[in-house]
């Protein structure tokens, strides 16, 4: 269904959902924080504020902001978002991005990924596959090495410009 090294669709419910599983060096708490701090996410994602604990609200800062809620995390195991408002991509608000993660290989983790209701009929989809692509690569080698490559960093720029 999923390839470690490439984001695919994969089956839910009668629709295809943008899903990627990574395999992270780290033990399930690091990947945990990193999805849960607001220093982790701006670290591999974009500048975020506002509250990242079950029940919070986030706001991820992109040329427009992106809204999310926390709708739960369960420590080590889960992080679960809705999508509330992006003015950028309308076919976002009411979407669900969710992350579980599993350990394997002593201090190893697997991070699966996947974005409930980002699906192949979307006008967005090819756009928004290579954004996650790029920003789960991005949560790994900060998880793995403290150092992530978030919006504006050299790589997401010299990515944005191989698009184009």
């Amino acid at each position: 269904m999923t390839n470690p090294q490439h984001g695919t669709l994969g089956s839910s419910d009668a629709s295809t959902d943008y899903q990627k599983t990574i395999r992270v060096q780290r033990e399930p708490d690091a990947l945990f924080d990193a999805l849960t701090s607001l220093a982790g996410l701006t670290a591999w994602w974009t500048d975020a504020n506002g509250s990242a604990e079950a029940d919070g609200d986030i706001t991820f800062l992109f040329p427009e902001p992106l809204l999310m809620h926390v709708d739960h995390t369960d420590r080590a195991t889960s992080v679960a978002w809705t999508v509330i408002d992006y003015d950028i991509l309308p076919e976002w608000p009411g979407t669900h991005p969710t992350f579980t993660i599993t350990p394997v290989d002593g201090d190893a983790s697997e991070l699966n990924f996947r974005h409930h209701g980002l699906t192949a009929d979307l006008d967005c989809i090819e756009q928004c596959r290579r954004g996650w692509d790029h920003f789960l690569d991005s949560f790994r080698q900060y998880v793995e090495t403290g150092q992530g490559a978030p919006i504006g960093s050299a790589e997401d720029q010299a990515r944005r410009r191989e698009r184009s």
